[in-house]
Protein backbone atom coordinates (compact mmCIF):
# COMPACT_ATOMS: atom_id res chain seq x y z
CA UNK A 1 0.00 0.00 0.00
CA UNK A 2 3.09 2.44 1.11
CA UNK A 3 4.47 1.79 -2.65
CA UNK A 4 1.02 2.41 -4.19
CA UNK A 5 0.53 5.51 -2.46
CA UNK A 6 3.75 6.62 -3.31
CA UNK A 7 3.12 5.59 -6.79
CA UNK A 8 -0.26 7.72 -6.77
CA UNK A 9 1.49 11.03 -5.21
CA UNK A 10 5.00 10.95 -7.69
CA UNK A 11 1.89 10.51 -10.49
CA UNK A 12 -0.28 13.05 -9.86
CA UNK A 13 3.15 15.81 -8.67
CA UNK A 14 4.09 14.96 -12.39
CA UNK A 15 0.41 15.45 -13.52
CA UNK A 16 0.64 19.17 -11.28
CA UNK A 17 3.95 19.72 -12.78
CA UNK A 18 2.97 18.99 -17.02
CA UNK A 19 -0.42 21.17 -16.28
CA UNK A 20 1.45 24.28 -14.16
CA UNK A 21 4.33 23.84 -17.83
CA UNK A 22 1.24 23.59 -20.44
CA UNK A 23 -0.45 26.78 -18.84
CA UNK A 24 1.53 29.14 -20.79
CA UNK A 25 0.91 27.42 -24.20
CA UNK A 26 -2.78 27.03 -23.55
CA UNK A 27 -3.64 30.54 -22.92
CA UNK A 28 -1.74 31.34 -25.50
CA UNK A 29 -3.53 29.71 -28.00
CA UNK A 30 -6.67 30.65 -26.25
CA UNK A 31 -5.84 34.38 -26.80
CA UNK A 32 -5.29 34.02 -30.06
CA UNK A 33 -8.75 33.49 -30.77
CA UNK A 34 -9.99 36.45 -28.37
CA UNK A 35 -11.31 39.56 -30.28
CA UNK A 36 -8.79 42.37 -30.13
CA UNK A 37 -7.97 44.02 -26.90
CA UNK A 38 -9.87 40.90 -24.77
CA UNK A 39 -6.49 39.88 -23.96
CA UNK A 40 -5.44 42.89 -22.28
CA UNK A 41 -8.51 43.09 -19.88
CA UNK A 42 -7.80 42.43 -15.99
CA UNK A 43 -8.26 40.20 -15.22
CA UNK A 44 -7.13 38.46 -18.51
CA UNK A 45 -9.99 35.77 -19.14
CA UNK A 46 -8.89 31.93 -19.81
CA UNK A 47 -10.99 31.58 -22.21
CA UNK A 48 -12.27 34.01 -25.19
CA UNK A 49 -15.87 35.61 -25.40
CA UNK A 50 -15.66 34.53 -28.99
CA UNK A 51 -13.72 32.54 -31.54
CA UNK A 52 -12.48 34.85 -33.98
CA UNK A 53 -9.91 33.80 -36.10
CA UNK A 54 -9.23 37.29 -37.88
CA UNK A 55 -5.87 37.66 -36.15
CA UNK A 56 -4.47 34.82 -37.96
CA UNK A 57 -5.89 36.06 -41.63
CA UNK A 58 -4.62 39.19 -40.37
CA UNK A 59 -0.75 37.48 -40.36
CA UNK A 60 -0.89 36.97 -43.60
CA UNK A 61 -3.36 39.19 -45.41
CA UNK A 62 -2.14 42.77 -43.61
CA UNK A 63 1.65 41.70 -42.11
CA UNK A 64 2.58 39.63 -45.16
CA UNK A 65 3.91 36.82 -42.83
CA UNK A 66 3.97 33.83 -45.37
CA UNK A 67 7.21 35.19 -46.96
CA UNK A 68 9.05 35.18 -43.78
CA UNK A 69 6.92 31.28 -43.08
CA UNK A 70 8.09 29.94 -46.31
CA UNK A 71 11.81 31.48 -45.85
CA UNK A 72 11.78 28.85 -42.23
CA UNK A 73 10.53 26.12 -43.88
CA UNK A 74 12.91 26.57 -46.84
CA UNK A 75 16.19 27.16 -44.62
CA UNK A 76 15.07 24.60 -41.71
CA UNK A 77 14.41 21.93 -44.57
CA UNK A 78 17.32 22.33 -46.03
CA UNK A 79 19.67 22.93 -43.37
CA UNK A 80 18.35 19.55 -41.91
CA UNK A 81 18.65 17.75 -45.32
CA UNK A 82 22.16 18.70 -45.39
CA UNK A 83 23.00 18.82 -41.44
CA UNK A 84 22.00 14.94 -41.72
CA UNK A 85 24.11 13.97 -44.37
CA UNK A 86 27.33 15.88 -43.48
CA UNK A 87 27.25 15.00 -39.78
CA UNK A 88 26.49 10.70 -40.63
CA UNK A 89 29.09 11.17 -43.17
CA UNK A 90 31.77 12.43 -40.68
CA UNK A 91 30.47 10.37 -38.02
CA UNK A 92 31.06 7.34 -40.30
CA UNK A 93 34.68 8.43 -41.01
CA UNK A 94 35.86 8.74 -37.36
CA UNK A 95 33.89 5.98 -36.01
CA UNK A 96 35.29 3.28 -38.56
CA UNK A 97 37.80 4.57 -41.03
CA UNK A 98 41.43 4.96 -40.40
CA UNK A 99 43.47 8.15 -41.03
CA UNK A 100 46.03 9.65 -39.75
CA UNK A 101 45.20 12.19 -37.17
CA UNK A 102 41.49 10.28 -36.29
CA UNK A 103 41.62 10.87 -32.49
CA UNK A 104 43.44 14.12 -31.68
CA UNK A 105 41.39 15.92 -34.52
CA UNK A 106 38.19 14.37 -33.08
CA UNK A 107 39.26 15.30 -29.49
CA UNK A 108 39.79 19.22 -31.10
CA UNK A 109 36.55 19.01 -32.58
CA UNK A 110 35.57 18.43 -28.70
CA UNK A 111 36.95 21.38 -27.58
CA UNK A 112 34.87 23.83 -29.79
CA UNK A 113 31.63 22.09 -27.51
CA UNK A 114 32.83 24.52 -24.89
CA UNK A 115 32.87 27.34 -26.37
CA UNK A 116 29.35 29.52 -26.46
CA UNK A 117 28.48 29.94 -29.75
CA UNK A 118 27.79 33.55 -29.60
CA UNK A 119 31.20 34.00 -29.28
CA UNK A 120 32.15 32.49 -33.10
CA UNK A 121 29.82 34.95 -34.36
CA UNK A 122 31.84 37.75 -35.26
CA UNK A 123 34.43 35.62 -37.19
CA UNK A 124 31.65 33.82 -39.14
CA UNK A 125 30.00 37.18 -39.89
CA UNK A 126 33.74 38.73 -41.03
CA UNK A 127 34.23 35.35 -42.65
CA UNK A 128 30.75 35.46 -44.51
CA UNK A 129 31.07 39.11 -45.29
CA UNK A 130 34.28 38.72 -47.19
CA UNK A 131 32.95 35.68 -49.47
CA UNK A 132 29.59 37.83 -50.36
CA UNK A 133 27.24 35.94 -48.36
CA UNK A 134 25.59 38.63 -46.19
CA UNK A 135 21.50 38.86 -46.47
CA UNK A 136 21.91 35.67 -48.36
CA UNK A 137 19.99 32.48 -47.48
CA UNK A 138 23.40 30.53 -48.05
CA UNK A 139 24.60 32.83 -45.40
CA UNK A 140 21.81 31.72 -42.86
CA UNK A 141 22.04 28.28 -43.59
CA UNK A 142 26.03 27.68 -43.82
CA UNK A 143 26.52 27.58 -39.69
CA UNK A 144 23.93 24.82 -39.65
CA UNK A 145 25.35 22.53 -42.32
CA UNK A 146 27.27 20.68 -39.74
CA UNK A 147 28.09 21.02 -35.96
CA UNK A 148 30.42 19.22 -33.37
CA UNK A 149 27.12 17.86 -31.62
CA UNK A 150 25.90 16.04 -34.73
CA UNK A 151 29.20 14.70 -35.51
CA UNK A 152 29.79 13.32 -31.96
CA UNK A 153 26.10 11.84 -31.65
CA UNK A 154 26.40 10.02 -34.63
CA UNK A 155 30.04 8.75 -33.87
CA UNK A 156 28.98 7.02 -31.02
CA UNK A 157 26.46 5.19 -32.10
CA UNK A 158 28.19 3.82 -35.51
CA UNK A 159 31.38 2.92 -33.29
CA UNK A 160 29.08 0.29 -31.59
CA UNK A 161 28.57 -1.61 -35.48
CA UNK A 162 30.48 -4.39 -35.04
CA UNK A 163 33.53 -4.02 -37.54
CA UNK A 164 33.19 -7.54 -38.69
CA UNK A 165 29.89 -6.32 -40.54
CA UNK A 166 31.69 -3.71 -42.69
CA UNK A 167 34.86 -6.06 -43.22
CA UNK A 168 33.18 -8.38 -44.54
CA UNK A 169 31.05 -6.10 -47.14
CA UNK A 170 34.54 -5.23 -47.69
CA UNK A 171 35.73 -8.25 -49.06
CA UNK A 172 33.20 -8.80 -51.12
CA UNK A 173 34.40 -5.50 -52.87
CA UNK A 174 31.67 -2.95 -51.86
CA UNK A 175 33.86 0.21 -51.66
CA UNK A 176 33.28 2.91 -48.52
CA UNK A 177 30.60 4.83 -50.20
CA UNK A 178 28.59 1.77 -50.98
CA UNK A 179 29.42 0.65 -47.54
CA UNK A 180 27.32 3.94 -45.85
CA UNK A 181 24.91 3.95 -48.11
CA UNK A 182 23.83 0.49 -48.01
CA UNK A 183 24.58 -1.20 -44.53
CA UNK A 184 25.34 1.96 -42.11
CA UNK A 185 22.71 4.48 -43.21
CA UNK A 186 19.50 1.95 -42.64
CA UNK A 187 20.91 0.53 -39.29
CA UNK A 188 21.85 4.32 -37.61
CA UNK A 189 18.63 5.31 -38.64
CA UNK A 190 16.98 6.25 -35.21
CA UNK A 191 20.14 7.99 -34.22
CA UNK A 192 19.79 10.52 -37.70
CA UNK A 193 16.00 11.01 -37.02
CA UNK A 194 16.98 11.99 -33.53
CA UNK A 195 19.69 14.47 -35.40
CA UNK A 196 17.37 15.68 -37.83
CA UNK A 197 14.62 16.80 -35.22
CA UNK A 198 17.31 18.46 -33.14
CA UNK A 199 18.84 20.06 -36.32
CA UNK A 200 14.96 21.50 -37.51
CA UNK A 201 14.21 22.51 -33.91
CA UNK A 202 17.67 24.37 -33.48
CA UNK A 203 17.40 25.89 -36.67
CA UNK A 204 13.40 26.90 -37.06
CA UNK A 205 13.87 28.81 -33.46
CA UNK A 206 17.15 30.27 -34.27
CA UNK A 207 16.54 34.01 -33.88
CA UNK A 208 20.44 35.88 -33.29
CA UNK A 209 22.14 34.48 -36.04
CA UNK A 210 19.51 34.98 -39.11
CA UNK A 211 18.91 38.72 -37.29
CA UNK A 212 22.78 39.42 -37.22
CA UNK A 213 23.46 38.21 -40.48
CA UNK A 214 20.00 39.37 -42.82
CA UNK A 215 19.32 42.93 -43.23
CA UNK A 216 16.18 42.65 -46.18
CA UNK A 217 12.97 41.60 -44.19
CA UNK A 218 11.70 40.26 -46.80
CA UNK A 219 14.09 37.26 -46.03
CA UNK A 220 13.52 37.12 -42.63
CA UNK A 221 13.18 34.36 -41.28
CA UNK A 222 9.36 33.82 -38.82
CA UNK A 223 10.99 33.96 -35.66
CA UNK A 224 12.83 37.52 -36.75
CA UNK A 225 9.89 39.21 -37.87
CA UNK A 226 7.54 38.46 -35.47
CA UNK A 227 10.33 39.82 -32.87
CA UNK A 228 9.87 42.69 -35.44
CA UNK A 229 6.22 43.17 -35.24
CA UNK A 230 5.94 43.07 -31.55
CA UNK A 231 7.58 46.54 -31.46
CA UNK A 232 5.20 48.13 -33.41
CA UNK A 233 1.85 45.81 -32.71
CA UNK A 234 2.70 45.34 -29.05
CA UNK A 235 -0.67 46.77 -27.88
CA UNK A 236 -2.00 43.43 -30.41
CA UNK A 237 -1.67 41.01 -27.95
CA UNK A 238 -4.02 38.55 -29.36
CA UNK A 239 -2.29 39.42 -32.83
CA UNK A 240 1.08 38.38 -31.31
CA UNK A 241 0.24 35.28 -29.33
CA UNK A 242 -1.71 34.24 -32.91
CA UNK A 243 1.82 34.59 -34.54
CA UNK A 244 3.61 32.80 -31.34
CA UNK A 245 1.15 30.26 -32.62
CA UNK A 246 2.12 29.77 -35.74
CA UNK A 247 5.45 30.09 -35.19
CA UNK A 248 5.33 26.99 -32.30
CA UNK A 249 3.32 24.80 -34.13
CA UNK A 250 5.65 23.48 -36.93
CA UNK A 251 8.31 22.30 -34.64
CA UNK A 252 5.10 20.63 -32.27
CA UNK A 253 4.31 18.98 -35.54
CA UNK A 254 7.45 17.72 -36.32
CA UNK A 255 8.46 16.46 -33.11
CA UNK A 256 4.66 14.41 -32.26
CA UNK A 257 5.09 13.02 -35.94
CA UNK A 258 8.84 12.01 -35.18
CA UNK A 259 8.19 11.45 -31.02
CA UNK A 260 8.72 7.56 -31.48
CA UNK A 261 11.91 7.52 -33.49
CA UNK A 262 13.28 10.19 -31.44
CA UNK A 263 13.12 8.37 -28.34
CA UNK A 264 14.16 5.57 -29.54
CA UNK A 265 17.20 7.05 -31.04
CA UNK A 266 18.23 8.54 -27.63
CA UNK A 267 17.40 5.22 -25.82
CA UNK A 268 19.30 3.58 -28.43
CA UNK A 269 22.41 5.82 -27.74
CA UNK A 270 21.95 6.12 -23.81
CA UNK A 271 22.53 1.90 -24.31
CA UNK A 272 25.39 2.42 -27.32
CA UNK A 273 27.57 5.07 -25.99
Amino acid sequence: MKRLGGSVLINLALAAGGLLTLTPLLWMLSASLMPAGEANSLPPPLLPSRLELGNYAALFSRLSLARNLLNSVAISLAVTLSSVLINSMAGYAFAKLRFRGREPVFRLLLTALLIPAQVGMLPLFLLLKGMGLVNSYAGVMIPGLAGVFGIFLVRQYVAALPDELLDAARVDGAGEWRIFRLIVLPIIRPILVTLAVFSFLGCWNDFLWPLIILSDSGKYTLPVALAGLSGEHVQDTELMMAGSVVTILPVLLVFLFLQRAYLRGILAGSVKG
